[in-house]
């Protein structure tokens, strides 16, 4: 599972606290749940003014979740993120063989307040990112003044996390 988090300037007070407390209610829920702790990898990816891998590829048992902050301002460049997380899948998810067992199909959520400043590479990296062939893509609307046109564009679904608890955000996690 593959989180990238908005963390530029647009995302202080509400919309950092949201995403904040609903990344943290989907862990807790996840560690409760058996499977989840036998097969589940964790990578969380920030983005503002820079993009950074807060959280390399982790097991679920082995997972701590740092607190997500933001600077006072700054911008959302969520196509570098796009781009990192395009590098990351590209070369961590195993593909299925006739000689080797791959790894299940990932899941990717993306909490963002839904303005990203990037707005050509994003608009360029969403083709890439879907034929990377998700399992789902989560868009997760951080904020009571999220817009949540542009997630639209890269996710399957759209939940508004002032309005969405963590079994509504569980329920995207399907078991094989």
């Amino acid at each position: 599972v593959y989180f990238l988090l908005d963390t530029s300037g647009s995302m202080n007070g509400e919309p950092i606290q949201a995403l904040n407390n609903a990344l943290s209610g989907m862990i807790n829920s996840l560690r409760s749940d058996a499977q989840a702790s036998e097969t589940l990898w964790i990578s969380i990816i920030t983005f503002d003014r820079v993009v950074n891998e807060v959280s390399p590829l982790t097991e679920l048992p082995l997972f701590q979740l740092p607190e997500i902050t933001c600077p006072a301002s700054g911008p959302t460049n969520t196509g570098k993120a796009l781009e990192l997380l395009f590098e990351k899948v590209t070369n961590e998810v195993k593909k299925g063989s006739p000689t080797q067992k791959g790894d299940w199909r990932p899941l990717l959520f993306v909490f963002t307040d839904g303005k990203p400043s990037d707005i050509q590479l994003y608009t360029e990296m969403i083709p890439k990112i879907k034929s990377l062939n998700f399992g789902s893509i989560v868009g997760c609307a951080a904020g009571s003044l999220a817009d949540d046109s542009k997630l639209k564009e890269i996710a399957d679904t759209v939940v508004h996390l002032d309005t969405a608890d963590s079994s509504t955000l569980k329920q995207f996690f399907k078991w094989v």
